[in-house]
Formats: C-alpha cells, structure tokens, sequence
C-alpha cells in the first residue's frame, strides 16, 4: 500500500480515486432519480466538500442552485465539539428542497447545527449527503440518506479533507498511520 507524509504523520491510501468517482457518481443517480422535477439548493459546507461538491455536481442532471456555507469544528485532528458559523448561508431556500453536501459527517454535531439553522428558513425538506460517515461515531440520530462510503473511525486526509490545512488536494484518500 501506498504511504505518504503530510506534515509530521504518515498516511496509507485507503481509498483510490477510481473508487471514488464511482460511488459520487452513483449518489448522482439517486439524487436526480429522487428530485426529478424539481430544482433542489445545494448547500456545500466548506472547506472540505469542495472537491466532492465539484465532482458530485458535475454529475447532478436537475436544474439547482449551489450555495456554500463554511462551519468550523475541528482543530488538528480532532474535534472541539463546538460548530462555529463562519460563512452563512446566502440563499433563500423558503419552500425548496435542500441537499447538504458534506465531505464527512463524524460526531454528527455540525449536522445537527445546519438542522437546526436550516429548520428557520423553510425549505420543503433537507437530506444530507455526505461522501463519507462514520457511524461509530455519531452522537446525535439523523438520517444520512445519500453517502459514498461508511468507514471506520480513522482519521483521513484527502479528496478535500484536510489534516491541519494540508493534504487536501490529493486525489486518493489516504488513512492515518498509527
């Protein structure tokens, strides 16, 4: 298996680009299957979905929207436990489906947030999907209906995630060393 460094820590390749790019395709499928005729927003948290928001969108066949909301809850490899908004949402979203994209959803807690914000602005529904999640760790109950892949709890950098800004731009994901 392919290792390599970013910053002070090892990585092993967990997951090719050509599996990848087959699950986002498939979640594609389902969405435009699941909201034909209709002109969903997608929501696009950043900074890690934006490779998976490109790549996924690309595939999306319906009319939408794209908008970007950037939240914050991790510090180096780990999560604070608190979501900070840095970036709100800037589309009115008031009787349309919603379609959060996401690159990880771990705790669950960052979710639970843009739930709960989103609840005020009345869309005519939310479904998250993410490219990844982690079901061991979630701590709040939700529904991820749309996802690429359930993994374990490791960390990971790549495809967009990040360990401490570095290591998004590469195409694989790759899997902590311990």
């Amino acid at each position: 298996m392919q290792t390599i460094q970013v910053k002070d820590k090892m990585f092993r390749m967990s997951m090719p680009e050509c599996e990848i790019k087959q699950q986002v395709c498939r979640v594609a499928k389902e969405i435009n299957r699941d909201f034909s005729g209709q002109c969903p927003v997608f929501l696009a948290v950043l900074n890690g979905s934006f490779v998976f928001a490109a790549d996924l969108l690309r595939e999306v066949t319906l009319p939408c929207e794209v908008s970007f909301v950037k939240l914050s809850s991790y510090e180096g490899v780990s999560s604070t436990g608190q979501v900070n908004e840095i970036l709100g949402l800037n589309v009115d979203v008031t009787g349309r489906p919603v379609i959060i994209v996401e690159d990880i959803v771990e705790t669950g807690d960052t979710m639970a947030y843009m739930l709960e914000m989103l609840k005020s602005k009345h869309p005519s529904s939310v479904d998250i999907c993410a490219l990844l999640l982690k079901p061991e760790c979630l701590q709040v109950e939700m529904n991820v209906r749309y996802r690429c892949f359930d993994i374990p709890n490791d960390f990971i950098v790549g495809y967009g995630l990040d360990y401490d800004g570095f290591g998004r731009n590469l195409k694989d994901i790759y899997s902590i060393v311990k």
